[in-house]
């Protein structure tokens, strides 16, 4: 029988590479909106946002493969996957810089006040360089990066770039890393920017909670460019209120799309963008090609470049 390549959906602008890929295999492509039968006996599965459980992952053949479009996989259960003897795979490498970029520049508008002085001047007023009160030099900033990965060391360079300190926490980072590493806790303490890169998981769920809010220097400002479920929204508006957290820049939040009365889309402290760090032309065409040869791997019986590992099977 020929293999079954499906897509669930995807942020791409067409699907003419997976189509292509199906042909040249000699595999059936379908398309999975809905889920359910459409995924029965799939053998690469391509996803990108839709939730994919326990039922989802139960339908694809043995040995199935399904192919993340991005780096975080949080929308995959990885232990059904892996009762399934189903294999995860994402793309961690296709928009590092982008993403990287994108957060220094929240963070460059953040300190810079650029926000605030544009929207003053587009009120017709003409604030005074110091009418917003002090802005420190970048370089006598420190920047404490939640997360040490692909993009946190990325973001390093271009904060060092700008003669900014940084430091990292990660309790899964090598000593050898070309961060300076330090507790979670001293980071809190003693950064000026706090950026988040770490994935979601159960333990990192409100990782930024008001326990650490209350941990960090007055007047800190915040950028999240990884996962909105890493800060704990209410506690992030008692900051704003508190005056602990100057200003905070989210392109991710919890939920997405945020509510059209989210309290914190009200706040002229924070910086929203739509999940957009991830995204330029040219990464969109890195993450198709990426994940399309992913999936040709996988339907060639050869070795997986970016697997994801699963839980044990023994221990669940």
């Amino acid at each position: 029988m020929a293999a079954i390549v499906a897509v669930t959906d995807t942020a791409l602008d067409n699907d003419v590479l997976e189509r292509e890929l199906a042909r040249e295999c000699g595999a059936e492509y379908r398309r999975a909106d809905e889920l359910g039968a459409s995924l029965d006996g799939a053998n690469v599965v391509f996803t990108n946002f839709k939730p994919l459980g326990a039922d989802a992952l139960g339908r694809l053949a043995a040995g199935a493969v399904v192919i993340r479009y991005g780096v975080g996989v949080d929308n995959v259960d990885l232990a059904a996957a892996a009762a399934a003897g189903v294999r995860v795979c994402n793309v961690p490498d296709y928009g590092s810089q982008v993403v990287a970029d994108h957060t220094v520049t929240l963070a460059l508008m953040l300190v810079r006040r650029v926000r605030d002085f544009d929207a003053l001047m587009h009120r017709g007023e003409q604030p005074t360089a110091d009418g917003l009160g002090p802005i420190p030099s970048l370089d006598t900033l420190t920047v404490g990066l939640v997360g040490a990965g692909r993009i946190a060391r990325l973001a390093a360079e271009r904060f060092r770039t700008f003669g900014c300190t940084v430091v990292a926490a990660d309790p899964y980072a090598d000593a050898a890393e070309p961060i300076e590493l330090v507790s979670q806790q001293r980071l809190l303490a003693g950064s000026d920017v706090i950026s988040l890169h770490a994935p979601l998981t159960e333990q990192t769920h409100h990782l930024i909670d008001d326990a650490a809010f209350a941990s960090m220097r007055r007047g800190v400002y915040l950028i999240n460019t990884a996962r909105g479920g890493l800060i704990d929204h209410p506690a992030l508006v008692r900051a704003l209120d508190a005056g602990i957290v100057a200003g905070a820049a989210l392109d991710v939040t919890e939920p997405e799309p945020l509510a059209p009365d989210a309290p914190l889309r009200r706040r002229s402290q924070v910086i929203l963008t739509p999940h957009a760090a991830f995204y330029s032309t040219e990464s969109m065409q890195r993450l198709q090609r990426l994940a399309v040869d992913e999936g040709r791997r996988a339907l060639t019986g050869q070795p997986l470049r970016s697997p994801v590992s699963l839980p044990d099977r023994a221990s669940q």
